[in-house]
């Protein structure tokens, strides 16, 4: 079977802050439907990355193709519309914590969407529902919220809009073990039902192992490999090896192995 052309593209991307390089020539691309996670090590640019990829960053050079089409030579027009087939949870949630949830998540439809307030508030409780919340958590303030209901309102409002690919920065980070381990499959599930494609940025090793189709491992400021698990696994490379094989590495690709054993 052919390879499946990338729903997005990133091409010859170089991100300078001052004299400092970031990235210096760095490709990836990213597939329909699939989950690709991205690791490196601290300084390596995986947030900024991302930050390039939906527009929040411009970068220095190089081309972003999302549906086909150059992000950063597009009209403004044009590149709204564009951005609403994307959502975004970044590292912290950045809910607006003067709203509750089912504001917080009815805004973009409002804003975006040109939907009434109680259309806009009927299918934010959808989407709260979807991301594993319970409906009393709609009237609940972030500051109310346990980090991992913090996690899903996040991952609710990056779904408000019905995106076709979603960009999770750290999505389990300060999260416990098992809080993490339902987000990984929540994702599973949403990418199965929705046709989702996503990106997600961290360094947690069960998702890797539980989530992700594809790693893209970031080093001398490029990709230096993307592929499956195990053939990214199996490169030679210091850090990979420290990572992958370390102790906690050995210990998620184990968990991972068990989960499959029927």
């Amino acid at each position: 079977m052919p390879p499946q052309e990338p729903l997005i593209r990133v091409r010859g991307l170089v991100n300078r802050f001052g004299r400092q390089t970031v990235h210096d020539g760095l490709d990836l691309d990213i597939r329909r439907g699939e989950i690709l996670g991205v690791v490196g090590g601290s300084g390596t640019g995986k947030s900024v990355l991302l930050r390039s990829i939906v527009g929040l960053q411009r970068p220095s050079a190089g081309r972003i193709e999302l549906f086909g089409e150059d992000l950063l030579s597009l009209p403004a027009a044009r590149r709204s519309r564009l951005e609403r087939r994307f959502g975004v949870l970044f590292q912290q949630g950045a809910l607006f914590t003067s709203l509750n949830l089912e504001e917080n998540v009815a805004l973009p439809l409002i804003e975006h969407a040109g939907l009434t307030r109680p259309e806009a508030r009927h299918l934010a409780r959808l989407k709260l529902a979807l991301a594993g919340l319970p409906a009393s958590a709609a009237g609940k303030y972030p500051d109310e919220l346990s980090g991992g209901m913090i996690k899903r309102a996040a991952l609710a409002r990056a779904l408000a809009l019905d995106p076709e690919v979603l960009f999770l920065d750290e999505p389990t980070a300060g999260l416990d073990p098992i809080g993490a381990a339902a987000f990984d499959q929540l994702l599973l599930t949403l990418r199965d039902a929705l046709g989702l494609s996503v990106l997600l940025v961290t360094h947690d090793l069960d998702t890797l192992y539980t989530s992700c189709d594809r790693v893209a491992v970031l080093a001398q400021k490029r990709v230096l490999v993307a592929d499956r698990l195990a053939v990214v696994a199996a490169t030679d490379d210091p850090w990979i090896r420290e990572y992958f094989h370390g102790p906690r590495g050995r210990a998620a690709q184990q968990a991972a192995e068990l989960q499959e054993t029927p």
